[in-house]
C-alpha cells in the first residue's frame, strides 16, 4: 500500500479544511493508504483557546487581531503531533502548516527525516473577495472586518512564500486548484490532479 503526504494550502475561507477532511475520507474508503493522520494546528490552537489557560488566551488575543501565530508554537504543536502519531506507512494530511518560509525550512527537515520524497503541494486559490464573503458566512469569533483584513495581508506576505518556497523543490510537486467551485468539483480536481 502507497503512502501519501499532502500539504494543503489557501486563504482563511479557501475550503482547505473541507477538502483536507474529504480528501482523508477518499484515502480511507479506498482504502488507498494503510493510515493516515490530519494534521491542522488551527484545531489545536482552538483546543488551546477553548482550555482558557494562560497559553489559549495569548492564542485568543493574537487569533483576534489576524496575526499568524509565532513560528515556534505553531512548529511545536505540528512536530509533537508527528512525534507522537508517526509510523513507516502512514501517509498524512498538513492543513495551516507551514504558513512561514520559517515553518517552510522546519517542515522540510522534519520530512527529510522521516524520509518523505513524494509531497503533494495542495494550493486552492480563491479570490479576496470570494475568500471575505466565505468568512462573513461562518462567522467565527476571530472573523472580525479587522482581523479579516491583518489575516489576508499575513497571507500575502507570509503565507504565499511559504508555499512558493517547495515551487520546484526536488520530491515536491506543486498542484493549483480552482476553489471558487462547489465543494464536489474542487474534491474532483484534486482527485484528477493527483491522479487517483
Amino acid at each position: 500500500m502507497k503512502t501519501y503526504t499532502f500539504v494543503f494550502f489557501g486563504i482563511a475561507g479557501s475550503g482547505k479544511g473541507t477538502q483536507g477532511a474529504l480528501l482523508e475520507k477518499f484515502l480511507k474508503e479506498g482504502k488507498l493508504t494503510e493510515d493516515i493522520i490530519y494534521i491542522a494546528p488551527g484545531a489545536e490552537y482552538r483546543k488551546l483557546v477553548d482550555n482558557g489557560g494562560y497559553t489559549g488566551q495569548i492564542i485568543k488575543r493574537t487569533s483576534e487581531k489576524g496575526f499568524l501565530q509565532p513560528d515556534f508554537l505553531t512548529t511545536s504543536l505540528f512536530t509533537n503531533i508527528l512525534i507522537s502519531n508517526m509510523t513507516a506507512n502512514m501517509s498524512f494530511i498538513a492543513d495551516g502548516y507551514p504558513r512561514t518560509i520559517s515553518q517552510s525550512e522546519s517542515f522540510e527537515k522534519a520530512m527529510n527525516f522521516y524520509e518523505r520524497s513524494d509531497i503533494h503541494v495542495i494550493y486552492i486559490e480563491v479570490s479576496k473577495e470570494e475568500a471575505v464573503k466565505r468568512m462573513k458566512v461562518r462567522a467565527r469569533a476571530d472573523d472580525t472586518d479587522e482581523g479579516i483584513e491583518t489575516r489576508f495581508d499575513e497571507y500575502v506576505k507570509n503565507v504565499l512564500p511559504s508555499m512558493k518556497y517547495f515551487e520546484g523543490k526536488p520530491g515536491y510537486t506543486l498542484h493549483t486548484i480552482n476553489g471558487e467551485q462547489t465543494v464536489d468539483q474542487v474534491h474532483a480536481d484534486i482527485i484528477k490532479t493527483l491522479g487517483m
